[in-house]
């Protein structure tokens, strides 16, 4: 087989065999294919798209580049994980882990960083210091078996051709193809040995995905090819028109999903999306019969403050020191300057610009503008403004957190800017738009 063959029927919309998927994948890992050929592979999979099977193939090729684990070992409970495609305030992969382990489940995740506007997981766990994202496998199976839950970075070893394929995609303009796109999670989320999964799907301002028939698309996508892989898939499409939680940035989004995590009040979007994901699992893998039954196990698992423990025992089996995590509310990394941000008139908040508030974190050194760029984590938002929330000029929008005084000002006009205040409350969209299964 030639290179320039498979992208040339990808180019004139021909169908690939699954042959030459596996041969331009493998050649990709191998380095036998240039960055050149990969890149107007990618361009071509872009402008015209590929078919299911196509897709299927893909993923799997992806999937099998590197290692895959196996849990054949764990036989008490289900293998189970979520993920988001990506928003703004969006910490409920830190509750949603040791919440499902007190369940009975096992959660394998390996997560990512911050892209573009949205934050990651990896930056918000590395505010805790000692916590180690970066472990061997053997560290990683370890820590599952023990504690039920660990979260880290994708290794060298699970799916390298996608490490290499996303690089040159992020610099040719091909990041939002579907095919690209359900292929970059599941090879990752299926080379880590998953039975169920759960798929949030972000939808809105704040979400890579604006346009909700662009979101289902890439939803139906990701549950076709997952359970044609054998692992059992539902997603979820929810809201991302506004910042979810109250608050935004590293350590300050670890705060509250410990508040969370200690049955403190919660924010009631972030506490039905973590509640539906983890109900979603529980029922798919066998945990419990009904949605019901679901959420009274979950419940309790965070009344009965074993949730809180397990998260605390999966940071000190992942390198955290002994009463760090403990003190992390109240002692944990603090930015010198905190300013609130009031209204400028009366009314209610009506619609909030969220990317706007994800790039405002970047520029107060809370995200990453070079991927060498190390991260400020004490900065961004908290007590965050709802959409339906009653303001006026005494009510603060959110307080900023930062470490440079003069971007507060600035900073705080741009969040201004994103927030419309209308004199009519107005009405509020479901947080969860639709499941697709």
């Amino acid at each position: 087989m030639l290179p320039q063959e498979i992208i040339r029927k990808t180019r004139d919309n021909k169908k690939l065999t699954r042959e030459e998927i596996n041969f331009f994948i493998k050649g990709l890992t191998s380095n036998k294919i240039a960055d050149v050929q990969a890149a107007s592979f990618s361009m071509a999979v872009f402008l015209n798209g590929l078919s299911k099977e196509e897709i299927l193939a893909l993923t799997l090729a992806m999937r099998d580049s590197g290692e895959k684990l196996s849990w054949k070992e764990i036989v008490n409970g289900p293998i189970v994980d979520k993920h988001s495609t990506g928003g703004v305030g969006d910490k409920v992969s830190l509750m949603l882990a040791p919440m499902l382990a007190v369940c009975g489940a096992y959660v394998p995740m390996i997560a990512g960083r911050g892209l573009g506007h949205t934050g990651g997981t990896l930056d918000k766990l590395d505010a805790i210091a000692g916590y180690k994202t970066n472990v061997t496998i053997n560290k990683f199976k370890d820590t599952v078996k023990k504690v039920g839950c660990a979260i880290i970075g994708q290794t060298a070893n699970l799916a390298p051709a996608d490490k290499k394929l996303y690089a040159i995609r992020d610099v040719c303009a091909t990041v939002e193809s579907i095919p690209l796109i359900t292929a970059s999670i599941l090879s990752k989320k299926l080379a880590a040995g998953l039975q169920y999964l759960v798929m949030d799907v972000k939808c809105g301002n704040g979400a890579f995905m604006e346009n909700i028939k662009r979101a289902i698309a890439l939803a139906r996508s990701i549950v076709h090819v997952a359970n044609g892989a054998h692992t059992k898939t539902t997603a979820l499409l929810t809201d991302m028109n506004s910042v979810l939680g109250t608050t935004v940035g590293n350590a300050l989004e670890v705060k509250e999903a410990l508040r969370y995590l200690k049955g403190e009040k919660a924010d009631e979007r972030l506490d039905t999306i973590t509640m539906t994901l983890c109900k979603e699992l529980l029922v798919n893998s066998g945990i419990a019969k009904t949605d019901n039954e679901a959420e009274i196990k979950l419940r309790k698992s965070i009344s009965s403050g074993l949730a809180y423990e397990h998260f605390v025992k999966m940071t000190h089996e992942l390198g955290a020191s002994s009463g760090v995590v403990e003190k992390f509310v109240e002692k944990g990394p603090q930015a010198h300057y905190v300013a609130p941000i009031y209204a400028t008139k009366e009314g209610y908040i009506s619609a909030i610009d969220t990317r706007k508030i994800g790039l405002s974190v970047i520029i107060m050194g809370g995200g990453r503008t070079t991927p060498e760029q190390k991260i400020n984590y004490t900065t961004g938002f908290t007590d965050f403004c709802q959409i339906g929330d009653k303001v006026d000029k005494k009510t603060p929008l959110c307080y900023i957190h930062a470490e440079d005084k003069e971007l507060i000002s600035m900073v705080g006009t741009q969040v201004r800017e994103a927030i419309k205040i209308t004199s009519d409350k107005p009405q509020k969209s479901p947080t969860i738009i639709q499941k697709i299964a």
